[in-house]
């Protein structure tokens, strides 16, 4: 493993490159602590079980850095002049379930972000091409993929709005989406313990219920009790996804391609789910920025699912380069993210699009200065 002086000198390096392929950019750095509210309301409490979280008694719960792309749409959208370009170094945390090697709790992460309205196609050929580029002596694989595939079939599924909001949150959990799908589908019964509330509710009605699990404590009130056991019971009557309809998502899923084979398939697709067509129009855009700038897209493996198990804040294009030798986690990730920025935005937003890499995997593989 390189020493830490060396994987620092390393992003310093990588950070300079990053700056002058995007013709320049501005170096910023983020506080380590991070306010635990601002994630927590992001990502649910999932967060916790990857992020390490203590408590301030004046400023309360604060989290040490998971990544850097939040603090630095907060401080543009706070602040930031348009267009912007970003870079930065540092180290970022994340807990580990498991001592898997190659993921360490701790690392230092380069990055870039763009935040800029004009041509999203053209940025994120821009940014794909600045990663790659700092990245050219290494022999690593490509990938790529759009969550906004995902997101615009779930969109055009027959389903109520409270279910396709249920899948919206779950885009980014591969399993826990999939446990909904099935659910909806009614191929999976819902958990015994709802079953049973619902039974009792068509039963007894609402109220006879609630009175009859004692006195009201907590923040809920007895109406919002009362309106979530309505929603429970409107949810169990929705009738079941149709299978075809279960059957093209799972089509979807499985497209693995290079992008411009993907890209047909995915228009094939979308005789039965129009509803992709908005997503294909930007995924062609973007192909063609690839293509302009050069990029040599049939050494890219593009993946419907790639990208799904990232910090959720990706929307868009995603991508990846990962090292010929197993074992490794990927050498740089990155992607577009422009619902952050209108979440982070108090009414204002962005597109963005950014991408990190890390020294330290850089340096094992040999590459560096």
């Amino acid at each position: 493993m390189p020493s830490k002086a060396a994987i620092r000198a390393e992003a310093a390096r990588l950070q300079a490159v990053l700056s002058e392929a995007v013709g320049g950019a501005q170096a910023i750095e983020a506080d380590i602590l991070q306010p635990a509210e601002t994630l927590l309301d992001l990502y649910g409490e999932d967060i916790r079980a990857r992020a390490y979280v203590t408590a301030d008694p004046v400023r309360g719960e604060r989290m040490l850095r998971p990544d850097f792309t939040v603090p630095v749409v907060q401080m543009h959208m706070e602040s930031g002049a348009e267009p912007a370009r970003y870079t930065y170094a540092g180290e970022v945390f994340r807990r580990q379930e498991s001592p898997e090697p190659g993921r360490p709790a701790e690392y230092i992460q380069v990055g870039l972000e763009v935040f800029d309205r004009d041509d999203p196609a053209a940025r994120d050929a821009e940014v794909f091409c600045a990663i790659a580029g700092a990245l050219a002596p290494l022999r690593l694989k490509a990938a790529m993929g759009d969550i906004g595939l995902l997101a615009a079939a779930v969109s055009g599924l027959p389903l109520s709005e409270p279910r396709k909001a249920a899948l919206m949150r779950h885009l980014w959990r591969p399993h826990r989406f999939r446990d909904l799908l099935e659910r909806f589908a009614g191929r999976r019964a819902p958990p015994p313990a709802r079953q049973a509330l619902l039974d009792a509710v068509a039963a007894q009605g609402a109220d006879a219920v609630i009175d009859a699990a004692g006195p009201v404590i907590g923040r809920r009130a007895r109406a919002e009790i009362a309106a979530r056991l309505a929603a429970l019971a409107t949810d169990a009557a929705e009738p079941p996804l149709p299978t075809r309809d279960l059957a093209l998502i799972d089509d979807l899923l499985g497209v693995r391609a290079t992008p411009h084979d993907a890209l047909s398939r995915l228009h094939d697709l979308a005789v039965d789910l129009p509803a992709l067509e908005p997503a294909l129009a930007r995924l062609s855009a973007r192909l063609d920025a690839l293509d302009a700038a050069g990029v040599d897209l049939e050494a890219v493996a593009f993946e419907a699912s790639y990208g799904r198990t990232t910090l959720e804040y990706y929307d868009g294009f995603v991508f990846g380069f990962v090292a010929e030798r197993g074992g490794l986690p990927p050498v740089a990730t990155g992607g577009r993210y422009d619902a952050l920025t209108r979440q982070l935005g108090a009414g204002r937003e962005i597109p963005a699009v950014g991408g990190v890499i890390r020294p330290a995997l850089v340096l094992e593989l040999g590459g560096g200065a």
